[in-house]
């Protein structure tokens, strides 16, 4: 797969599950068992903001490269972000909303992951 194809399902999925969180905020809150809105609405509008970031990186000519590496950063950061969070509020949210957070996390580093290889194959 291209670098470039796979920094746009990248900006696609983030960008979805950034529109789907500030929209209707609380469906997750009802599937985490929270009664705060904050954290999705917020969470959702960085998504929002990223998936632009990664768009405009991934449609640039020629794709730069640095600009890729932050993105990968970010990505990896986000998956140590999802990993403590998710330990570290195990008994306050419900078992879905666990899961949530760590399959959001695992999709989050396979982006990173056929990012980091495309770029190193120069794809």
């Amino acid at each position: 797969m291209k670098l470039k194809n796979i920094l746009l399902l990248n900006a696609i999925s983030s960008g979805i599950t950034g529109l789907l969180l500030a929209a209707v905020p609380r469906v997750f809150a009802d599937i985490f068992q929270l009664v705060s809105l904050a954290p999705f609405t917020g969470v959702g509008i960085f998504l929002v903001l990223y998936a632009l970031l990664v768009a405009v990186t991934a449609l640039a000519v020629p794709i730069r490269t640095v600009w890729v590496r932050v993105v990968i950063a970010l990505d990896m950061i986000w998956v140590v972000a999802s990993v403590v969070c998710a330990a570290a509020v195990f008994t306050m949210i419900s078992l879905w909303g666990t899961l949530f957070i760590l399959g959001v996390a695992a999709w989050v580093g396979a982006m990173a992951y056929l990012q980091n290889k495309a770029l190193i194959t120069g794809r």
